[in-house]
């Protein structure tokens, strides 16, 4: 009987993760703001449950994603800082998660990426959370993808830059060609060092392998053809 709950909780898990990546992919923030809104209640209901916790934080990432590819700083900043209030209970509660050490990364990186220079502070946060849950699963490509999106946003000056973020793109992708983001975010690279043909490669070979994604489409929109 545990063996069987245990299953069938994955299974509703795995469909609300679902949801929440459909309506990333459609950029539908009514739909995130509801699910972030459901997510909050089960948090603060189970606030020693670890995967509560982690759902609120994930919802909040996403519509901080979505908020930041629509050009709404503030919105993402905030979804941004909710969800990192959330992860960190994640974490408390189960540290040695790679996962959840991972989206705690990353929501720092939104953070900085919508707050500008206010966002600086969360540089430690989203360097030290992304390298220990690589130290915890060394083999998981979304974990290089999290770093380098960190690098992408951290100045040189502090210790980022597009080159590193290139690099470890391409590792996530060495790991798993068939990680969606790897391609979008070194496309997304890619152009910012105006390799254009390159980036168009990178961006259609995200797009097939997730056709709904409407920033990946985007993305290569307004990304100039070579003649």
């Amino acid at each position: 009987m545990r063996l069987l709950a245990l299953l069938l909780f994955g299974s509703l898990l795995n469909s609300g993760t679902t949801d929440l990546r459909k309506a990333r992919d459609r950029q539908d923030r009514q739909a995130l703001e509801r699910m972030v809104s459901q997510y909050a209640t089960t948090a603060k209901a189970k606030p020693n449950d670890a995967d509560a916790q982690y759902r609120l934080a994930l919802a909040h990432s996403y519509l901080a994603e979505v908020a930041i590819e629509q050009h709404d700083k503030a919105r993402a900043t905030t979804a941004a800082e909710n969800g990192i209030d959330a992860a960190q209970r994640a974490v408390a509660i189960n540290a040695g998660s790679a996962e959840y050490n991972r989206l705690l990364g990353t929501l720092c990186g939104q953070a900085i990426s919508s707050a500008g220079f206010m966002g600086l502070r969360y540089g430690k946060c989203a360097l030290d959370s992304v390298n220990k849950a690589i130290e915890l699963n060394p083999k998981d490509p979304e974990n290089y993808v999290s770093h380098g999106v960190g690098m992408y946003y951290l100045p040189a000056a502090f210790g980022g830059g597009v080159d590193l973020a290139i690099k470890d793109f391409r590792k996530a992708i060495g790991l798993d060609p068939k990680t969606t983001d790897a391609w979008l975010w070194l496309g997304i690279a890619l152009r910012k060092q105006n390799h254009d043909a390159e980036a168009r490669k990178a961006f259609e070979k995200a797009l097939a392998l997730d056709p709904d994604r409407v920033w990946i489409k985007e993305q290569l929109d307004k990304t100039p053809a070579t003649p």
